[in-house]
């Protein structure tokens, strides 16, 4: 009769225990995301890549831990400002921001996402050190390829878009839809954004002043300034003036011309692709999404100069305005950034706009 008590006892005890309530912890409202790409060493303190200056300048000093993703988050507890660190490549970012995304430990459906990197600039449209908002992110990777020697000599490139026979053939529409070719970023909020710091005033160099000193053209020999202007993301380090055609020619094809090549980068229409599905599961607003490239190189050799020698010289911590880029993205992108959190009675429900001129 005794053993028969204690084993209906130790039956009960999973019942007991199963009936204890459990606290939920709420999740961390986050108000702005801040996207880097790449980091040299550690997050503070030494040479500086992406992510550091954010880190040390925004005291994002609470490390969470983040497995799923590339690296480790850091958290301003105090701002509500998250900073990521995706890794380089379209590949590692998307699948980071969709890990980010889907973490249960955070609220953003009201967060504003800005992502701040280096890129190559068109000396046509700016300068080293100079800041490029954009409202169209269009991948450079979709696509068919015939190397250059073997394309018919009426061909002013040997790509081809994903679907298509020739260059830039018409109409674009493409045969597996526009998912992933393109990404129109929400123009009233980039407007908000380009007018809060155009003014900004950025580093400038003797170095990078007499380096835009050997391109053509106004904009290339500009001291650092923010400007508007798109962003080419492929993961294929390109270089050159020939490719440098093919980028403008290719943003105004995807765009149906409304588009402007500007500046390119590696990673952005990963960002993109998740968070435009993020969006559709209601983790995001993808109406929030800000993309901020600053010029660490021009994307093109110098009078004088070969596309190839040009790119042996094109290296990271190498670039020419490597240092002032990294200041530019910081220098530009809290602005935008100390403003959403301090009018976060407004921007919570609200995307921020233009006044209205009077």
């Amino acid at each position: 009769m005794r053993l028969l008590s204690v084993a209906l006892l130790f039956a009960l005890i999973p019942c007991a225990v199963a009936e204890v309530p459990q606290v939920a912890q709420k999740p961390i409202e986050v108000k702005v995301v801040v996207v880097n790409m790449f980091e040299v060493g550690a997050d503070s303190g030494d040479a500086p890549g992406e992510y550091q200056y954010w880190v040390e300048r925004e005291h994002l000093d609470t490390v969470l831990p983040f497995p799923q993703g590339y690296h480790d988050l850091r958290l301003n507890a105090k701002t509500g400002v998250l900073g990521v660190l995706t890794g380089v490549g379209t590949a590692r970012t998307a699948a980071t921001m969709m890990a980010l995304g889907m973490d249960p430990r955070f609220d953003l459906t009201h967060a504003y996402f800005l992502v701040a990197g280096i890129g190559g600039i068109d000396p046509a449209m700016g300068s080293l050190g100079s800041a490029v908002w954009s409202d169209y992110v269009v991948d450079g990777d979709l696509a068919h390829e015939i190397d250059a020697r073997e394309i018919p000599k009426d061909w002013k490139t040997g790509y081809v878009p994903l679907g298509k026979s020739t260059p830039y053939e018409q109409p674009r529409a493409a045969r597996f839809g526009d998912d992933g070719n393109v990404y129109h970023l929400d123009t009233a909020l980039v407007d908000w954004a380009f007018n809060l710091t155009k003014d900004t005033v950025l580093m400038d160099t003797p170095a990078i002043a007499e380096r835009r000193q050997q391109y053509e053209g106004d904009a290339a020999k500009r001291a650092p300034f923010v400007l508007r202007g798109d962003n080419l993301s492929a993961a294929t380090f390109w270089h050159g003036r020939l490719l440098n055609q093919w980028a403008r020619d290719w943003v105004k094809y995807q765009t149906d011309g409304r588009g402007t090549y500007a500046i390119c980068g590696m990673e952005d229409t990963g960002t993109m692709q998740s968070l435009t599905w993020l969006a559709k599961a209601k983790r995001v607003d993808v109406d929030r999404v800000l993309v901020l490239r600053t010029a660490s190189n021009y994307d093109q050799q110098r009078v004088g100069a070969t596309a190839a020698e040009s790119l042996a010289e094109t290296k990271v911590r190498q670039y020419s305005a490597y240092l002032p880029a990294l200041d530019s993205a910081y220098r530009v992108g809290h602005v935008v950034v100390d403003s959403l959190v301090a009018n976060w009675a407004q921007t919570r429900d609200h995307i921020p706009v233009l006044s209205p001129v009077r």
